[in-house]
């Protein structure tokens, strides 16, 4: 059952972190920002956990790619001590997994299919794919 109030939405790579939002009856994911990843400071992260305080989400979703044999490689293990980190910053908050097999995929579809091309694709891909994911793992979660 999916606990009511905003829900965001996280897709992690190594040079940047897109980032999603639901809104507060947990209906709809929006894109909200693409953060460059800082795997030395850690500013990033501490960006997202201002995030959520400034949505008093109630959740926070966070990708976890998965190989298609259903494995987890380098980027899975990068996914969960990402969200590790953020757990600790914004606690109690709860921070989930979802898997995210293919949604960078279905992003970039959807990107060339409203032509979008180049420098704007890359600041808004990894936006795209985190509304992918935080609107996969909320329609699972609907009642």
């Amino acid at each position: 059952m999916l606990s009511a109030g905003v829900w965001v939405g996280v897709d992690v790579g190594t040079v940047r972190v897109g980032v999603a939002r639901s809104d507060p009856n947990g209906v709809l994911a929006t894109p909200v920002v693409t953060l460059a990843r800082d795997a030395a400071g850690n500013r990033d992260i501490t960006e997202l956990a201002r995030l959520v305080a400034e949505f008093e989400a109630v959740g926070v979703v966070v990708g976890l790619p998965r190989t298609l044999a259903d494995r987890e490689g380098p980027s899975a293990r990068l996914a969960r001590a990402y969200a590790a980190t953020l757990a600790t910053l914004i606690s109690p908050i709860p921070v989930q997994h979802v898997d995210e097999r293919l949604t960078t995929v279905s992003a970039q579809r959807k990107l060339s299919q409203g032509n979008v091309r180049g420098r704007a694709r890359r600041t808004v891909i990894d936006q795209v794919a985190a509304v992918e994911l935080l609107q996969h793992w909320l329609d699972m979660h609907r009642s």
